[in-house]
């Protein structure tokens, strides 16, 4: 009965054109079960979890358990963008700690222990530079042209931009690692420059730094909103999941994402009616046209605004070391980047001799209208995911 159930739900999202739809942990997991049992192929399958939205967080565990069940990369490179998409979910009830609520006394003591390990330790940490390997998805690679254009002659001409229809779903684009410098823990700056002409190639840039730990605990502070949330397993151990609001005055959060076309439309553009017309060369008897040069050109612009957030911070409650911080920006509904979600994950780290704390990975989601404030292709949106992991901790000089 139970295969007969998974079989139903497989056939019911092979269908073209069906919506993604949510479904738990334990249901992907069931489904990945049955259609191995039914000897489904690779791109089957992916083609199935293409149309499928977590309502719980993939942990990484699950993830690495369930490429087991994967019969080739585009299955697994679909547990892959499933567990990037429900990074900053709650794992399903099964994973939660079975652990007592902390009253106000230890809550406040928690934060306490938090807010001296970030002061004291955290903000201590020696200078480093460290590899970033980042894998990004993106649902559509279409760009705008940085420029074309149509001559015409006398006859009418017919102008336009038609565009071809976008990748459907998130895959895999690429990935790239880059050499990075953190100072106090904070990522300041990559040590080569960037010269890639973001947004012309189809591609949006990831805001340039992660979040500062320290300055958005300390505005999180500052606000008077951090509140027990609930316990969660962070490497198997319960951490205090706390959530908080940063509103505008007091936020320093800078979204900066590169970048966003500017269409001008150059040119002449010449009317003319059945009686002008021949004078600009139409056929005799030709109704009106227009005749003329028409060019498009594009420059692209980086979006940059200072906004409101909200989030979590998980915290060990002996130690008040952050495990993992998570940041919701509140963008504007008429601006050009829709969302952007962070996750930072913090451990331990040996460097030479000595053992930090430091960031090993980091999930940014960024939805974008990617073509900007221009109209150019109707309104659309665009998903990208960025996961990325820090590596070869070394001092920096």
């Amino acid at each position: 009965m139970k295969c007969c159930t998974f079989l139903l739900l497989f056939l019911s999202f092979a269908i073209p054109g069906w919506c993604a739809r949510k479904i738990t942990v334990s249901q992907l997991q069931g489904l990945l079960q049955s259609s191995r049992e039914e000897k489904k192929s690779d791109s089957e399958i992916a083609s199935v979890l293409q149309q499928v939205e977590l309502s719980e967080q993939l942990t990484r565990g699950s993830m690495n358990a369930f490429t087991q069940l994967a019969p080739g990369p585009l299955t697994t490179e679909q547990l892959f963008v499933l567990e990037a998409r429900s990074a900053t979910l709650l794992p399903p009830s099964s994973d939660l700690p079975d652990k007592k609520a902390p009253d106000a006394d230890a809550t406040k003591a928690m934060l306490a222990r938090a807010e001296s390990y970030i002061a004291r330790s955290y903000e201590g940490l020696p200078s480093f530079s460290a590899k970033q390997t980042t894998l990004r998805f993106q649902d559509s690679t279409d760009a705008i042209a940085s420029s074309s254009g149509i001559h015409s002659g006398a006859k009418d001409a017919v102008t336009g931009s038609g565009s071809s229809g976008p990748h459907a779903f998130l895959h895999y684009i690429n990935a790239e690692s880059h050499s990075i410098i953190l100072e106090q823990g904070a990522i300041k700056h990559r040590t080569a420059k960037d010269s890639v002409r973001w947004g012309a190639n189809g591609l949006i840039r990831v805001p340039e730094t992660d979040p500062s730990l320290q300055r958005v605990f300390r505005e999180a502070q500052s606000s008077g909103t951090i509140q027990w949330s609930r316990w969660e397993l962070i490497g198997g151990k319960p951490a205090a999941a706390f959530s908080f609001q940063v509103p505008r005055p007091i936020s320093k959060l800078e979204v900066n994402v590169c970048c966003f076309p500017n269409v001008r439309q150059t040119g002449v553009a010449r009317f003319y009616s059945s009686t002008t017309g021949p004078v600009l060369g139409a056929e005799k008897g030709v109704g009106g046209g227009v005749a003329g040069n028409f060019q498009t050109n594009t420059d692209w612009n980086e979006f940059r605004s200072d906004v409101p957030y909200h989030g979590r911070f998980y915290i060990d409650g002996d130690s008040g070391t952050v495990l993992r911080m998570v940041i919701e920006a509140e963008m504007k509904p008429s601006d050009v980047v829709h969302g952007v979600t962070t996750r930072m994950d913090y451990g331990l780290v040996k460097v030479g001799q000595d053992t930090f704390v430091v960031p090993v990975r980091s999930v940014v989601n960024l939805v974008v209208v990617p073509n900007g404030e221009s109209g150019a292709g109707g309104y659309s949106t665009r998903t990208s995911l960025f996961s990325s992991e820090y590596s070869e901790y070394r001092p920096s000089n």
